[in-house]
């Protein structure tokens, strides 16, 4: 009785995180083809991910306020003092990497995009560095080797290589570093009490739209009041399909957010990395099949190499966990009442790093 217990809740665990895994691969996969989808037709990719960030802060919002009438306990509100000295470092990097990256969709296919938005990892392994999150070993400077090297031969006489969309990926990719090291060293302040991803999210989402408001005010205010499919608008059923198309993408982005929070919270910040690995081979296989992206076999290779080198720093981070005591769900986010009405867990807390993990796994999204 005892053994066929323990077999239904191994077995119940395991759909439990393959349900999780298959909701983030639905997100992150989806909401990178709906970038690339309405971008064809919407030249205002700015606008959108303003858009996007609107409707990220109203959910998450909504998430606080639901969260606070289930616990009855007041969320967390930084002062202003607070807000815009450690928080908006944080918001303007983090602006400015998904800005960036949805512009790209303008100029490069999903295959490139995928491709380059995972060099993440490796500015996120240099500003580790220059931060002194990470200490250097001769492992971490192979990793760095391996995701370069696997970078280069991607784009290497690559048929659809868009030099402009590359520029715009791979700028979003350094801020990322620097916006992942800033977001971790965000959290681990205890004393904020944004260890909650949710109300990071919603302190975040505010100045994450006013610091991308310049550039899009720059670039793309005049053409957007000109245009017949938002400010000069003639037919009303066309606007509300651009409208609708744009909050359709908030909800993808939320949700993105959301999962990886969930896949952490039961699971571990492993399972969400090596899920990563594997949602960018899906992508690639996507979009050859749906979209005719074109890739060599030298393309592949290099896609093999670059990671291998995610592997090796997974493997590293993995082995870094079992020696200060296994790798575990995050700390106490699971357990804590404020989640009652969104997690239904009775994990005890434990000692552990892995938001740290959690964070730098981002770098992969």
């Amino acid at each position: 009785m005892g053994r066929w217990a323990l077999d239904v809740a191994f077995v119940w665990k395991a759909l439990l995180t393959l349900g999780l895994v298959l909701l983030y691969y639905c997100f992150s996969i989806g909401i990178t083809f709906y970038n690339k989808w309405l971008t064809k037709s919407f030249h205002f990719p700015l606008f959108m991910t303003m858009l996007h960030l609107a409707v990220i802060f109203l959910f998450s919002a909504l998430s606080r306020t639901l969260v606070q009438c289930s616990s009855h306990r007041a969320r967390v509100v930084l002062s202003w003092t607070d807000y815009l000295k450690r928080v908006a470092p944080t918001a303007l990097a983090t602006a400015l990497d998904v800005g960036l990256s949805n512009w790209s969709f303008l100029y490069i296919t999903v295959s490139l995009y995928t491709m380059t938005k995972s060099s993440a990892v490796l500015f996120i392994l240099i500003f580790s560095l220059i931060f002194k999150l990470e200490e250097l070993r001769a492992a971490l400077v192979l990793v760095v080797l391996l995701i370069a090297g696997g970078l280069f031969m991607f784009t290497y006489k690559s048929t659809q290589f868009n030099m402009k969309g590359f520029s715009l990926v791979l700028g979003a990719s350094f801020i990322g570093g620097i916006r992942w090291t800033l977001t971790q060293m965000l959290l681990q302040k205890a004393e904020l009490g944004l260890q909650n991803p949710i109300d990071t999210m919603f302190h975040l989402q505010p100045l994450m739209f006013l610091g991308l408001f310049p550039l899009f005010a720059i670039f793309e205010g005049l053409h957007l009041s000109t245009s017949e499919k938002i400010f000069r608008f003639q037919d009303t059923g066309l606007l509300l399909w651009v409208l609708g198309s744009l909050f359709l993408g908030g909800i993808l982005a939320f949700g993105l957010g959301f999962s990886e929070f969930l896949l952490v919270s039961r699971t571990s910040s492993l399972t969400l990395s090596i899920a990563g690995i594997f949602k960018e081979v899906c992508t690639l296989l996507l979009a050859a099949h749906l979209l005719g992206d074109q890739i060599s076999l030298l393309n592949w290779l290099g896609f093999a190499l670059c990671l291998s080198g995610i592997s090796l720093h997974v493997a590293l981070k993995t082995l870094h966990s079992r020696g200060e005591g296994g790798s575990r769900p995050l700390k106490g986010l699971s357990s804590n009442p404020d989640l009652e009405l969104l997690l239904r867990s009775s994990q005890p807390e434990d000692e552990d790093n892995e938001e740290e993990d959690y964070f730098v796994a981002q770098g992969q999204q």
